[in-house]
């Protein structure tokens, strides 16, 4: 058992945010370096001034800001309809060994298929646009975010059961009391993986089948040889995974959540 003050929730120190920020400086002086030295002609290996100015380019004429808009809408749908489906199909898979046994080898089958494998399809069933990109983050996540739900589910001590059937929970109160609250932290883990899987898919997916995207942005900048541009959407896609994932990062404060950490 760990209380709520334990090592689990760990609070940044303001040494390392001033470590992370040297590493950053590092990273682009590095960067700088190796462009000033010109080991590389300039459009194969951008500098750190003509990605900026490349950057200020797309965000001016709105480009850059369209295929952010574009490509968040895509992963939020694909993204919300997997956890939709995902997780209440875990929690009942974890607590029915039979289904489990029955139903697990297929869903691992799907979950080391490569979702990538499914771009043919996708662009076949659903032509381009919206439709084939939030196919394919479905496909990405709904498998590891449900297996990994059935798994918490089928690790909660069954103390916990027991305990329930002497205060006589059953049915939606056996759900929202014990099982639920039990698995948040490895239900929010779940959801911080397959969003980062989500968001590693979508790149692909607008690459073959959306006119828009930051995936698309960096094809395009592919086939005009401007790398500086791919350069800046790379900045742009890994920075937003950062912040979205530090959002669902704070799931873990709520109070349910701090529950089920100490079980």
């Amino acid at each position: 058992m760990q209380s709520p003050s334990s090592p689990t929730k760990r609070v940044s120190s303001p040494l390392g945010r001033f470590s992370s920020i040297l590493v950053l400086l590092g990273v682009i002086l590095l960067w700088y370096g190796i462009s000033a030295l010109s080991l590389f002609p300039e459009y194969a290996f951008p500098s750190p001034a003509s990605v900026f100015v490349s950057f200020k380019e797309e965000l001016t004429a709105g480009r850059l800001l369209n295929d952010i808009v574009a490509s968040l809408w895509r992963v939020a749908i694909g993204f919300v309809l997997a956890a939709g489906m995902g997780i209440p199909i875990g929690l009942w898979l974890g607590q029915h060994l039979q289904a489990r046994q029955a139903l697990v080898p297929m869903l691992n089958f799907f979950r080391f298929l490569s979702p990538l494998a499914w771009i043919p399809f996708a662009i076949l069933w659903f032509h381009i646009g919206d439709k084939p990109a939030i196919f394919l983050i479905f496909m990405a996540t709904f498998f590891p975010m449900t297996l990994a739900t059935m798994v918490a589910v089928a690790g909660i001590p069954s103390i916990y059961f027991r305990v329930a059937k002497d205060y006589n929970y059953s049915g939606v109160e056996l759900l929202t009391h014990i099982t639920f609250p039990a698995v948040l932290p490895q239900v929010i883990t779940a959801l911080r993986m397959s969003y980062g899987i989500a968001w590693v898919v979508i790149v692909a997916a607008e690459m073959v089948g959306c006119q828009d995207g930051l995936g698309y942005g960096i094809w395009e900048a592919r086939n005009g040889l401007r790398l500086d541009s791919a350069v800046c959407y790379m900045m742009v896609i890994g920075s937003l995974g950062m912040g979205i994932d530090r959002l669902l990062a704070q799931l873990t404060n709520l109070p349910a959540v701090r529950w089920g950490y100490e079980r």
